[in-house]
């Protein structure tokens, strides 16, 4: 028997009982039972989706997941408008709209139609095991539409849709974000100044051991991403001079020296800052993407230029900047004969932090999984995931990350959902959505 299935028993036999306690009504535990019966369908569905190509760079295959899901939206009483972003060098994102009852919380819901996965890769089709599937995407972030594909199926046919607010924005560049981020985003910040409540279909996190033992775990936090590069300069010319007064050190000492003092005085809680891509010599250059490096020198050459690519993650605005700073005044210590720079790449994710009313929807969650019979979930530790769309809109509403599928080895060959947990996030959000959208504003 599966774990909904399961759900969907015990939401009956608490509607049978009388305790003191909350519990679930008719319509949830009705909700709980049509999850439980679609099953095979959202299975059917998630399916068709990783099969269709959309890495985010396939404009087409991407226009494609969005057309699937209108279709599977439109039915429901949603408005559905597809918002072209060519111009971006993206295919665009679908807005799916849900207009209830004028005085209660609205609901931003997010996903995104695209994956890591371009049209190349040899991982391309989906592949059932048993209560496992695997796929490009099938977690991350199909198996999240997936869901809420389910969840909103069942609150249709319970009655509990009829009168929400629901704003669904499902971007198509989420793995690699248009340009200027400024037109890329924009729709999603205007949705979140309309938001009361958002929240976000990625991954759900598991805390313990083994791909299917362990605690679901939820977001309450999420951290930044930002891409920083230092360019280092030092005076070429005979290597038999280095260190000496005139040439100096050097740009590859210098830029040493920058890097080892990241590592040595950067460190702090909920901080990481990676390097990955160097390059030194007499001459460098980077390509266009500023992905790939080359780079020329001899031995006997003092180099005159090194560049270090890297990234950045922090918890708060507040930390980005001041890092930020420090980071700045370490690059401006120069080593004798030489000058380096620090820039930050434009556009970046910016953080998810931790609040009260991130933390009071966790609450509000948590009264459905003991409704449930579930376990309560506790906040994940935001450094064992990485940035996402529903952090854009953080800084301006109560946030709640991690409801999608529950899935193993995101943007490798091996990317794996647990197929059970689809049902099981299915029902929580259904749940979730139908009280925070019957509350008033």
């Amino acid at each position: 028997m599966r774990f909904v299935s399961f759900v969907a028993l015990a939401a009956l036999q608490l509607i049978a009982s009388a305790p003191a306690q909350a519990e679930l009504n008719g319509a949830e535990a009705a909700m709980a039972r049509t999850v439980a019966a679609e099953q095979e369908r959202s299975i059917a569905l998630l399916e068709k989706l990783v099969n269709q190509n959309s890495g985010s760079l396939n404009l087409e295959g991407v226009e494609k997941v969005g057309a699937m899901m209108r279709a599977e939206l439109e039915p429901l009483g949603f408005t559905v408008e597809w918002k072209p972003m060519r111009e971006t060098g993206r295919a665009g994102h679908l807005i799916a709209t849900h207009k209830g009852r004028p005085d209660t919380k609205r609901l931003l819901l997010i996903a995104h139609l695209d994956t890591v996965f371009e049209p190349d890769s040899p991982f391309q089709r989906f592949e059932r095991m048993g209560d496992k599937a695997k796929g490009p995407g099938v977690g991350d972030d199909k198996g999240g539409m997936v869901v809420v594909v389910a969840a909103l199926r069942a609150m249709h046919k319970a009655g509990t849709l009829k009168d929400a607010n629901i704003e669904f924005h499902m971007t198509g560049d989420e793995e690699d974000t248009g340009d200027p981020q400024s037109i890329a985003r924009a729709d999603l910040l205007a949705a979140g100044k309309r938001a009361d409540v958002a929240l976000g279909f990625e991954g759900l996190i598991r805390d313990g051991p083994g791909d299917s033992g362990g605690a679901d775990m939820s977001s309450i936090a999420r951290r930044s991403s930002e891409s920083w590069q230092v360019t280092a300069t030092g005076k070429t010319g005979h290597s038999s001079g280095i260190f000496s007064a005139d040439p100096g050190d050097g740009a590859i000492y210098e830029l040493a020296r920058i890097i080892h003092r990241f590592r040595t005085e950067l460190p702090e809680p909920n901080l990481t800052f990676n390097v990955g891509l160097v390059a030194g010599g007499e001459q460098v250059t980077l390509d266009e993407g500023k992905i790939r490096a080359s780079a020329n020198g001899k031995t006997n050459i003092i180099a005159a230029t090194a560049i270090a690519r890297g990234d950045l993650r922090t918890l708060s605005a507040e930390q980005a900047e001041r890092v930020k700073a420090r980071m700045a005044a370490i690059v401006a210590d120069h080593a004798p004969g030489t000058s380096a720079t620090l820039a930050f790449d434009p556009g970046g994710y910016p953080a998810m932090a931790p609040t009260d009313g991130n933390r009071a929807l966790l609450a509000r969650l948590n009264a459905v999984n003991r409704d449930l019979g579930l376990p309560e979930m506790a906040p994940l530790d935001p450094l064992k995931r990485g940035a996402a769309d529903i952090s854009f809109v953080a800084p301006m509403v109560d946030s709640l990350a991690g409801l999608g599928a529950y899935s193993t080895g995101d943007h490798g060959p091996e990317e794996t959902v647990d197929l059970p947990s689809i049902e099981r996030q299915a029902v929580r959000a259904a749940i979730l959505m139908s009280r925070l959208a019957a509350e008033k504003r």
